[in-house]
Order: C-alpha cells, then structure tokens, then sequence
C-alpha cells in the first residue's frame, strides 16, 4: 500500500533520512509506552473473574508488542538501529503521550473506569480534517514544566526526553504535537515516500538495512495479525498502515485491513458492555453482553515507586526483582530487533509469565497506604 508520487508531494516535516530513524525511535517509545499500563490492569484482575476484561486487555498487549515488532522492522530497513535499552524509552509514570487532541496523563492502575477511559484516550481515532489541523502546539504550561508558557531551551527538553517525562516530541519542532497516533504514522509514511523519491530521482534508495535483521512471521505469533517484513517502500507503508488501523481504526474503520477489531473499539466494548459484530458502527456494537466485574481488582496503588514500599522490605525486594525482570525482557526484546529474532518467541512467552511476578506485588496490602497494595514500578 504505497502512497503515489502526486500524494507523497502534499510533503512532510522529515527531511533527512537522520529524522526520519528519530520518528521511527519515538515510534518504538510510542508503542511501548501502554505496555507497562495495559499489563498493570491486566495482572490486577482477580483470578478467574473479568474474562472478558481479561481477553480484551490481553489481546491489545499482544498487538501491541506486534506494533512495535513492525516499527522496528521499517526502522532497520532504513538503515536505524532499534534501541529499546535508552535511558527514557521507559516513561516516568505517571507520563504524557505526544500525540492527541487534549493533554491528559497516563498512570500505572488497575484496572478501573479511570483506567479504560485512559486506554481510550490512547487509541482514540482523531483524523485531521484540514494540514493545519495535523499539529497541535504544546502548551508547556499545561504541562507544568514553563510558567510562561515558553517552550524551554534544547538542554532542557534533552533532559525531559532523556528522563522520560516527556516521550515523543516532533524532532526539530517542539512546540508541536500531532492531534493522534494516526497523524503521526501518517507523518511517517509521507516522510518515507518523500524521501524516497528523492533516493530514486538520484538512482539509490533509503531502504539500504540488513534484511537479515527483519523479524518475519516465524518468529511471532499473535493470532491478531501478522509481521511484515519490510524490503520497500510498498511493504514499510503497509506496516505502519497496519499499526495505524490496528490501534485506533485509521480512516474510521472499525476492523482493520486484516480483519481484526481497532484497539479503541475493542476497550469501548469493555465500556458499553457488548462486543461489536461484523456490520456494526462506531459506537453500536450489537453483539453479545460483555460482563464487567469492576470489584473484582486487586487494589493497587496508582503510580507505585519504590519509595512507597520502603516499610515492606519483602514487597520492595519483589518489586526490585520485576524491574530487573522487565529489564531482561526489554533487552531481549532489543537482541531480538538487532539481528536475534528467535528470541522473541521467548521474549512474547516471557511477557506472559510476568504473572507469577506482578502476583507477589498486586495482592499484598501496603503499610501506611489504607487500602492500597503493591504493585509494579517500571523503574528500570
């Protein structure tokens, strides 16, 4: 699904092959960022109760580590190098998206109302209707981090980014976000065929990475659609198209172009309480009831760090020890993008063993926090 030349001349912000690897990067960040708050609610409901929450929140994780499995490959296929081990790839929670129409903060809870109207908050689809109403300006006011209002000078973004404060600021235009994911894939994919050509009209290409480091279908499984390998400019469109309509339904469809239910109405089903069905619209899903049990949580303390837990040292050291295991899952998630990619099989497994972890934390009260329990940091 490559957009033609006439199209990609509407043009993009990236204008060097170094920016468009800095998207990509932000991409992966993007990606990852809902991995820590979807598997906090998942692991807070209680044993054999909430299936359907249960399904629903562990199908979007799945597709979720998909995503980035494709950001990475487009990445390598123009010559980047994924980097899942950066200091700030890992969001200082509670965290702000770069992308949509209002600002609103991203915590660690369980699963809760609060939680799902966040998790739609993420996917929400948000087409543009006009260029100018592509971008959005940051207001660092909002943001707490400018009295003024004023954006704060490079070192201080820097350091922002680098703490993970802040995730995916416009490279070279910070005072800009884009109004949703959608808009930001679309960025991407202009800037590729922009790029691109360009490469073609001087007789070379921006697609110039490794083939062996592209992770292909043998090596993950979802059951929620496949890996593309990107050799072009036809196959890195198609799997940043499909990261764009798995997540938020891009061009307003429900289901995406391998048939599988957009994230945002998959959580929606969770708030109207009955599953979508083929020939539905947005916002009347005629199928099944879904049932929704929002007692039947552990009560996990929104946002934990390890300062919260310093009166339980047997819950401080569980949750030492999930870090370091989440850690390990990231590293190997990395190992598997550069050159590796058998060991995402067990990298994927590995994200679902994380029970055993997450359950030493979500089910023990914490001293001096009344009815509150443990839960996982992500301080890596």
């Amino acid at each position: 699904m490559s957009v033609p030349e006439s199209e990609s001349a509407q043009g993009s912000t990236i204008q060097t092959i170094d920016e468009l690897r800095e998207y990509l990067y932000k991409g992966l960040q993007l990606e990852h960022a809902t991995l820590p708050p979807y598997l906090t609610a998942l692991y807070s409901l209680h044993p054999g109760k909430n299936s359907d929450a249960w399904h629903v929140i562990r199908v979007v994780a799945v597709e979720e580590m998909l995503h980035l499995t494709l950001v990475a490959n487009v990445l390598n296929a123009v010559g980047g190098t994924p980097d899942l081990t950066k200091p700030g790839f890992v969001p200082n929670y509670p965290t702000r998206l770069p992308c949509g129409p209002d600002y609103f903060e991203v915590h660690l809870r369980p699963f809760s109302p609060e939680a799902l109207d966040t998790f739609l908050k993420i996917e929400k689809p948000a087409q543009a209707g006009s260029e100018e109403d592509r971008f959005v300006p940051v207001d660092w006011a909002a943001l707490g981090l400018a009295s003024d209002g004023a954006t704060p000078p490079p070192e201080k973004l820097a350091e922002l980014e680098e703490s993970g404060t802040v995730l995916g600021l416009v490279p070279g235009e910070p005072t800009q976000r884009f109004l949703s994911i959608g808009e930001f894939y679309e960025e991407i994919m202009r800037g590729i065929n922009q790029l691109e050509d360009q490469a073609r009209k001087a007789g070379t290409t921006i697609f110039t990475g490794d083939p062996a480091r592209q992770v292909t279908p043998e090596y993950f499984y979802s059951g929620g659609g496949d890996v593309i390998k990107v050799t072009g400019r036809d196959t890195a469109v198609a799997a940043l198209t499909l990261v764009a309509e798995q997540g938020e339904g891009l061009y307003g469809g429900i289901f995406d172009s391998q048939d599988e239910l957009a994230h945002y109405y998959r959580f929606q089903q969770l708030e109207m309480e009955r599953y979508y069905q083929k020939g539905d619209h947005p916002g009347e899903p005629s199928g099944p009831d879904l049932n929704v049990d929002w007692d039947a949580v552990y009560p996990v303390k929104p946002d934990i760090k390890l300062a919260d837990l310093v009166a339980d040292p047997e819950i401080l050291a569980a949750a030492d020890e999930f870090n370091q295991f989440y850690a390990t899952f990231l590293t190997s998630i990395n190992l598997a993008y550069n050159g590796q990619p058998d060991l995402l099989l067990k990298a994927v497994w590995e994200m679902f063993r994380m029970r055993d972890s997450m359950n030493r934390l979500v089910r023990n009260p914490l001293t001096g926090h009344p009815g509150a329990n443990a839960g996982p940091t992500f301080e890596l």
